[in-house]
């Protein structure tokens, strides 16, 4: 099996691993979400107020700064709903899964033994130049 081959099969494992398949109904649940996804598309379209009003010449600073105080009181009621504290938490863990592998492929390619790669948190940058040693 040539390399490309295997790496095919890895991300046919990947699809099979539950922090892919919890993150994918994660991000499905909060597309259903119509509330969620009304509050996002509010926030979006405060975002852009902001910036327009900001970018004007004679902009109103206490309109901007009643705008502001808004778009974080969104921001946090977003971020603290159940289905995207359920989304981010799926994320993180999907993510540490692919640094994870990320720094076994970089490790191998680098000359280490990939059986002994272990995974750090930091993750790995792929610059040799700024790391301080892979751990094998």
């Amino acid at each position: 099996m040539d390399v490309i081959e295997s790496a095919r099969e890895l991300g046919k494992l990947i699809q099979q691993d539950s922090r892919y398949i919890n993150l994918q109904n994660a991000t499905a649940a909060n597309e259903a979400d119509t509330e969620l996804q009304k509050r996002i598309a509010d926030f979006n379209a405060l975002r852009v107020a902001i910036t327009t009003e900001g970018g004007k010449a004679d902009r109103d600073n206490d309109k901007l700064a009643a705008m502001n105080a808004e778009f974080q009181a969104l921001y946090t009621e977003i971020m603290s709903s159940p289905a995207m504290v359920n989304y981010n938490e799926a994320r993180e863990e999907a993510n540490a899964l692919l640094n994870y592998i990320y720094q076994i492929i970089t490790g191998s390619f680098n000359g280490f033994d990939p059986d002994t790669i272990q995974y750090q948190a930091g993750g790995c940058s792929g610059s040799c130049s700024s790391c301080a040693g892979c751990e094998g």
